[in-house]
């Protein structure tokens, strides 16, 4: 299992549609086939972190993290989502052999490879 935890700001003057909007899309990636379990919701944490919102997705193996990696709902909703937040930080763990974890790294990296703007926008998110 690879858990993938996300928190979130939006930026300033993203309206509250907008913002709906984001957490939709973020709810139906987080509901795809190849993952086991998602959660979307407001941030519960330290409110000084500067975060207003989490995201959560478990993926049951390797295999299905590819799947979800290129999955046309997720790569549409990084469209919709990443224009309009400010600010991310994750935490990603995993139960299995620390190989698992050096896999799926490997295979964001091949999507920094193929969407190099979008790989641009996220490094941008976790500066």
């Amino acid at each position: 299992m690879f858990v993938n935890v996300l928190r979130f700001r939006f930026k300033a003057g993203v309206s509250a549609d907008e913002q709906a909007e984001v957490l939709a899309a973020m709810r139906r990636t987080a509901a795809m086939d190849s993952t086991a379990f998602g959660v979307v919701g407001a941030d519960l944490g330290d409110p000084a972190d500067g975060f207003t919102h989490a995201y959560l997705a478990a993926i049951p193996d390797l295999e299905s993290f590819k799947r979800y990696t290129w999955d046309p709902v997720h790569l549409a909703g990084d469209d919709v989502i990443l224009d309009r937040l400010e600010k991310m930080s994750a935490v990603r763990f995993s139960d299995d052999d620390p190989e698992v974890g050096r896999a799926m790294y490997a295979e964001v990296a091949r999507k920094s490879a193929e969407y190099p703007e979008w790989s641009r926008r996220v490094d941008e998110l976790f500066a």
